[in-house]
């Protein structure tokens, strides 16, 4: 959840609009990241749930234009506050039976809100079925499959260490047009 965060925050960025994060998750991956991190956008901001509506204020005063919340990576009540705040929610899986299976208590909790949803394939094998036949069994649950599929790539995560995106570690590479076809998208 943190790595789509982060790079979809950043892709925001770069395309020219006021961009902030507010980590929900107790283990602040995302505000760790900001720390080591020298540009000045996406805002980072780490807030427990209870003050999230506080926090999504400020960021409208302060003239955010998107605001995107990373929730730690299971079903609480934060993820909850989270889901009814929020215009859209994508919800990452791996094309894998476990990971399709623990993906199906979040998707209760968000049909719970009403609030549009999408399941991102990621950590994508480069080649193979996997994928798709996962995109069906998940496409059984009734929620749709967002068609831009993120693969298991190296800059995803090697990008992190420096507080960087794929898009500024690897501008040209296979893993910044992922992000960039998933945000446009």
């Amino acid at each position: 959840k943190t790595t789509l965060a982060l790079h979809l925050a950043v892709a925001s960025a770069h395309s020219g609009k006021d961009t902030a994060i507010i980590d929900l998750d107790p283990q602040a991956s995302t505000a760790k990241w900001a720390d080591r991190r020298e540009a000045d956008l996406p805002v980072v901001i780490s807030a427990h749930a209870s003050r999230l509506a506080h926090e999504m204020q400020r960021v409208r005063q302060s003239g955010g234009e998107l605001l995107i919340l990373d929730t730690a990576p299971h079903s609480d009540s934060a993820a909850l506050e989270a889901a009814k705040a929020a215009d859209l929610v994508l919800v990452p899986c791996r094309p894998a039976i476990l990971d399709i299976e623990a993906i199906t208590n979040t998707l209760e909790l968000v049909n719970t809100t009403r609030t549009p949803v999408f399941v991102v394939m990621n950590a994508v094998a480069a080649q193979g079925r996997e994928a798709e036949e996962a995109a069906e069994a998940i496409a059984a649950l009734e929620v749709p499959v967002c068609p831009v599929q993120l693969v298991n790539r190296i800059a995803f995560s090697r990008a992190l260490i420096s507080g960087q995106s794929a898009q500024e570690y690897e501008p040209e590479g296979k893993a910044a047009q992922e992000i960039d076809q998933l945000h446009t998208f």
